[in-house]
């Protein structure tokens, strides 16, 4: 196949994310040193519907997917195996955690005392791995000097730790590299307009890397509690109206626009 698409010489090698499954075909594709696109299969969906494509077939989806990625923008996928390998301990982790909190949540509502013993023990046992996790992912971090450098920049703003520090290096690694409104939205913490005629819509975030921006929401609460800058900010937007939620959001957008301009300028937090 990479033979095949080398001799095509084509623009882009667009993907749609499946998963997971789209990564040996990505890896043996950059390799290969051709460009490669990943499509978003929710926004490819919507595309195909808005140009018609209402069926959905193997050779309608390949259309739809060259259709889509030579009609809007999109970014060559970036591969890095440190980052990749980063990221699969990161997405480990998390998908740990929810999974502790799930069966917390159930073992609440079971009325049979065996089940809650069996749920309660396999809590226990899975409590057991996100520490490993942790110092699985400090290693691989601590092993490139370059994603060291750039933890240690991140954690140097009051209110971001380890915790947060790893998931923006795996899943966010064009930070540093966008304009700070573009940072912003690919976390997904940028209100967009809902307006039409004399009508003003409530402004809502959307979209973005959920991933992300679970872990920023838990930082900016106590990056408010910790950071002196980002505290009054909060404390403003209260003080002129704005409800707690919207302000933490807020507190999200300012703390990602900037760490972003941190990393591009490669200096670390500096208390206003």
């Amino acid at each position: 196949m990479v033979s095949r698409l080398k001799s095509i010489a084509a623009r882009a090698n667009d993907i749609e994310a499946s998963g997971g499954y789209e990564r040996g075909v990505i890896g043996a594709l950059l390799k290969a040193g051709l460009p490669v696109r990943s499509v978003n299969a929710c926004k490819l969906r919507q595309f195909a519907k808005a140009a018609g494509l209402l069926a959905k077939s193997d050779r309608l989806d390949a259309r739809a997917i060259a259709w889509f990625v030579a009609s809007l923008p999109s970014r060559e996928v970036r591969y890095d195996p440190v980052v990749a390998r980063l990221a699969e301990l990161v997405h480990a982790r998390r998908q740990l955690v929810d999974a502790i909190h799930q069966f917390g949540n159930q073992s609440e509502h079971l009325r049979d005392a065996a089940l809650r013993r069996m749920l309660v023990r396999r809590i226990r046992l899975l409590e057991r791995d996100p520490a490993q996790l942790d110092l699985r992912i400090a290693r691989a971090i601590d092993g490139d000097p370059a994603l060291r450098a750039r933890r240690d920049l991140l954690c140097s703003m009051p209110g971001v730790g380890p915790v947060l520090a790893a998931p923006r290096i795996a899943l966010l690694p064009e930070l540093g590299d966008l304009p700070n409104r573009s940072a912003a939205a690919l976390v997904g913490v940028v209100p967009y307009d809902f307006d039409s005629g004399r009508m003003r819509g409530l402004r809502c975030i959307f979209g973005g890397r959920a991933a992300i921006r679970r872990v920023l929401f838990m930082a900016a609460q106590a990056a408010t509690l910790f950071n002196a800058t980002f505290r009054a900010f909060k404390q403003r937007l209260i003080s002129a109206g704005k409800k707690p939620k919207v302000a933490i959001v807020a507190v999200m957008r300012k703390m990602i626009v900037t760490l972003n301009a941190m990393v591009r300028a490669d200096t670390p937090w500096k208390q206003a």
